[in-house]
């Protein structure tokens, strides 16, 4: 008898917990820009809770989103130190005075024309790629603070606790992460069918090659950022192209790959996901339209980090 009740239990908790775990990934993937970690931290969070006696506690969400996000400001705090490690490791050598740019986050996609019922929760009310690329460059405590009380509406004393310091300083923190977002992260257009005039528009002109078509849907500030492997470089880190006319150079260059470009939402903006003939992904790009002119592209073609995501529904 005991153990059928000990078996009820944990199946209430198991159902209790699931109930809480697409909001969960939601808040691990703005932390970390990582679906795999993403997905460490849920189980992580798991793991605690079924270890934990929470039947005194009354908000069982706010209880797992505070428990989640220890854990991803653990995991951010060991990437910071990690990159330091790396930095001054290469000054040491005498290689390079400044840090690379942030990576680009794991992109969220899916095929534009069908929805993945499994991606909602983590698109609706997407976090766009250039959004998330900014926030890889915020501190650990900033990042927690902005993306816990500016996107999940999680109070400022309960924030406070996680990253070691007072209310009115967690407030500053993510105040001034406010700052840097609103400063180096363009708003796009809302009206999806407007973004994806501008992303047709810049493909027509690659595959045509016509220089003053491109430059005139690209923003004359335009930046392009890319893993690296796409400037051809052996060792893939990100590289970041400012200006028009140095984008749509490069746009022009790759033209033969534009047949192969399908449309795709990436977090939930106009993107596509290049499929070569041979059939194995080339690149993902997502686009920021702002006004009807792209203001950012950000291209992700490493082998190994495309290989990791699921692109079977543009291999087709």
């Amino acid at each position: 008898m005991d153990e059928k009740i000990l078996a009820v239990g944990a199946a209430g908790a198991a159902d209790s917990f699931e109930e809480h775990r697409p909001h969960l990934r939601a808040v691990a993937y703005r932390m970390l820009g990582s679906i795999a970690e993403a997905e460490d931290a849920v189980q992580d969070t798991w793991l605690r809770y079924d270890r934990t006696d929470t039947a005194e506690v009354e908000n069982l969400g706010g209880w797992l989103t505070t428990v989640i996000g220890r854990i991803c400001l653990n995991q951010l705090r060991s990437r910071a130190q990690r990159r330091e490690e790396s930095f001054e490791s290469r000054i040491g050598a005498g290689v390079g005075g400044e840090p690379e740019p942030p990576r680009i986050p794991d992109p969220l996609i899916r095929r534009a024309d069908a929805p993945d019922p499994e991606q909602e929760v983590l698109l609706a009310d997407s976090v766009g790629l250039a959004l998330m690329v900014v926030m890889e460059s915020l501190a650990p405590a900033e990042r927690v603070s902005f993306v816990l009380h500016d996107m999940f509406a999680v109070p400022f004393e309960e924030i406070a606790p996680l990253v070691e310091k007072t209310a009115a300083a967690t407030r500053q923190l993510a105040s001034r992460a406010r700052r840097k977002v609103q400063g180096r992260a363009p708003a796009p257009d809302r009206d999806l069918a407007r973004q994806r005039v501008a992303v047709d528009a810049f493909f027509a002109a690659t595959r045509t090659g016509d220089l003053d078509a491109l430059l005139a849907v690209l923003d004359p500030d335009v930046v392009l950022r890319a893993d690296g492997a796409a400037a051809g470089r052996e060792q893939r880190r990100p590289v970041v192209l400012n200006g028009a006319r140095t984008v749509a150079g490069q746009a022009v260059m790759f033209r033969g790959l534009s047949p192969y470009a399908r449309p795709a939402l990436i977090n939930g903006a106009a993107g596509v996901v290049v499929i070569g003939a041979h059939g194995r992904p080339v690149s993902i790009m997502a686009f920021t339209v702002v006004g009807g002119v792209i203001v950012e592209i950000d291209v992700l073609t490493d082998p190994e980090r495309l290989a990791a995501l699921d692109l079977t529904a543009f291999t087709d």
